[in-house]
């Protein structure tokens, strides 16, 4: 990889600084390993389009688990390489299938084309608190970071998310 750097001067910026807190999450990430596995691979195949998907998992106070990721379509194809909007049809046939199950959707991931894996202002208005939203920095084709966010209406920004990758037995 070269030493190009993959943080565009926008993220430097008062309004992007602005959605970010230094301040950790009261929660923790626990991937299986299948599922980070198949997370960054969907953001390395989408590449140089922001990709985005579900996180399927379960959820107890203080501890997320993911089992498994579902890419779904994004449908804003006139900003698509900056920009993600989930299709709500997919995400509704998502929500269906594991209804009955002990599974819930815990989280939307995507990726940041040849940018940092911090969110955005427009990440943040998007986001739904409670959900917890990894970002991969796919830059020149590969993964170069995996993080994890958790929005807070009462703070007004995204607090990091501790996150680990069990190996699955």
């Amino acid at each position: 990889m070269s030493n190009t750097s993959y943080e565009p001067e926008r993220f430097q910026s008062p309004a992007y600084l602005a959605v970010l807190s230094n301040q950790p999450s009261d929660i923790s990430c626990q991937f299986h390993a299948d599922a980070m596995h198949d997370m960054k691979n969907i953001a390395v195949l989408g590449y140089p389009n922001e990709i985005c998907g579900l996180l399927i998992g379960s959820h107890t106070e203080n501890i997320c688990v993911i089992h498994e990721v579902r890419q779904v379509k994004n449908i804003n194809t006139k900003r698509a390489s900056d920009r993600f909007q989930l299709d709500p049809n997919a995400y509704q046939a998502i929500d269906r299938e594991i209804r009955n199950s002990t599974l819930e959707i815990v989280g939307v991931f995507h990726s940041h084309p040849d940018c940092p894996a911090k969110p955005s202002p427009t990440d943040l208005n998007h986001a739904w608190e409670g959900f917890i939203y990894p970002i991969i920095s796919v830059c020149d084709g590969e993964v170069h970071d995996v993080r994890c966010w958790e929005p807070h209406d009462d703070s007004g920004c995204f607090h990091p998310v501790n996150m680990m990758v069990h190996i699955d037995a």
